[in-house]
């Protein structure tokens, strides 16, 4: 059988291992340490913001605390992209809460601000005004960051920033993750960089960050007992995962590159193919890490869909995935209401996640682009 072609495999550096012998010789595994600080440190000098970050176990960790920061609680509702991976919406349930789902828009194929404004304004009709607003950077493309961001401060609505796959994205040469009251990041093992498993939350003040490792770490009263006040959490991230993150920092700037001369590679693929269209920059506004270079088919020109070429990748052993199904298509949230027309269910019909990890190699593009030229050649 052929070697496999990831979608979106870990990339290590080299420096990694280095961290971790650092954290074993001193014994310091725990959810503390030194490579902890230094990560969040890292980060907060990468992200150029003036900001704080809380290292945490998972991204998804990071939301669900986000959205206590920002006050959610049982009954409330909180404005949620639609077009994104289910793990932006679960940490509203964690709340008790309830998600309302918005469309997407055509030019970055996230939040739609018109859809945005329309929701918030029929849920303040119902006596429902929401507690708060997720928007994602899909696939690293930034959001319609001056729109929403306006239409979160005219309603006073904290604004949530999902950058979980945007880390290294800019919008008007402002970092992704940096624009909302909190932002999410991400360092699962399938993103630009990698702690194997990992999260952070960008805060704007020290308070916030302090109050966000008091919740992620028990919750624990400054008592010489075992005392709590407050519902806590297990979320602090380890010295060990912290070392693989400061290895991995190293090299960020490099994996960023990488994945946008993939998405070039793409582009001048597909220049030639008429009927698929590569999610680009649509100005110099953007600036998009292209985390997964992403298309779409239209079948009504290329006589194929985006599952002919899905299903013929898979076939030589080379992964490829359809776009997230939008939450409001899912069926444990299909009773949440719903602001839009039908751009998401448009996008997810037709589009595709490409092979985009910056490990990859001539020969794995010599494949890709070989049964691709096949696919639509026919």
């Amino acid at each position: 059988m052929l070697e496999k072609i990831w979608l979106s495999s870990p990339h290590m550096g080299g420096n990694e291992l280095k961290y971790i012998h650092e954290a074993f010789d001193a014994n310091w595994v725990a959810p503390l340490g030194p490579n902890v600080d230094g990560f969040e440190k890292d980060l907060e000098s990468f992200l150029h913001a003036d900001v704080k970050v809380a290292a945490l176990s998972a991204g998804t960790a990071a939301l669900h605390l986000a959205l206590i920061e920002c006050g959610v609680e049982y009954g409330d509702e909180v404005i949620c992209q639609s077009m994104t991976f289910s793990a932006s919406a679960n940490p509203i349930a964690y709340q008790g809460a309830k998600p309302v789902f918005v469309d997407s828009e055509k030019d970055t194929w996230n939040m739609c601000p018109a859809a945005l404004q329309e929701a918030i304004e029929d849920r303040i009709s119902k006596g429902k005004k929401p507690k708060a607003i997720i928007i994602v950077h899909l696939y690293g493309m930034p959001a319609k960051m001056d729109e929403i961001s306006a239409i979160a401060e005219k309603y006073n609505i904290p604004l949530i920033e999902d950058a979980a796959e945007a880390l290294g994205s800019k919008y008007k040469g402002k970092a992704c993750g940096t624009f909302g009251r909190f932002g999410v990041l991400s360092f699962n093992g399938n993103k630009i960089i990698t702690t194997s498993g990992g999260g952070a939350l960008v805060c704007h003040s020290e308070s916030d960050k302090q109050h966000t490792v008091f919740l992620s770490t028990q919750a624990r009263d400054n008592a010489p007992h075992y005392q709590h006040s407050h519902i806590g959490y297990n979320y602090r991230m380890s010295n060990i995962s912290a070392g693989i993150g400061r290895g991995q920092m190293e090299v960020l700037n490099d994996r960023v590159n990488a994945r946008r001369k993939m998405h070039d590679f793409y582009v001048e693929l597909f220049q030639n193919i008429e009927g698929v269209d590569v999610l680009s920059e649509s100005s110099a506004d953007y600036y998009s890490n292209h985390w997964l270079s992403a298309i779409l088919v239209d079948e009504r020109i290329t006589g194929k869909s985006r599952e002919d070429l899905r299903l013929a990748l898979l076939e030589e052993n080379i992964e490829s995935r359809p776009l997230w199904k939008p939450m409001h298509m899912q069926p444990v949230f299909a009773e949440a209401p719903y602001y839009g027309k039908n751009v998401a269910e448009n996008l997810f019909e037709r589009g595709l996640c490409l092979p985009s990890g910056s490990n990859l190699e001539e020969e794995d593009k010599k494949r890709i682009q070989h049964i691709i030229e096949k696919v639509f050649s026919k």
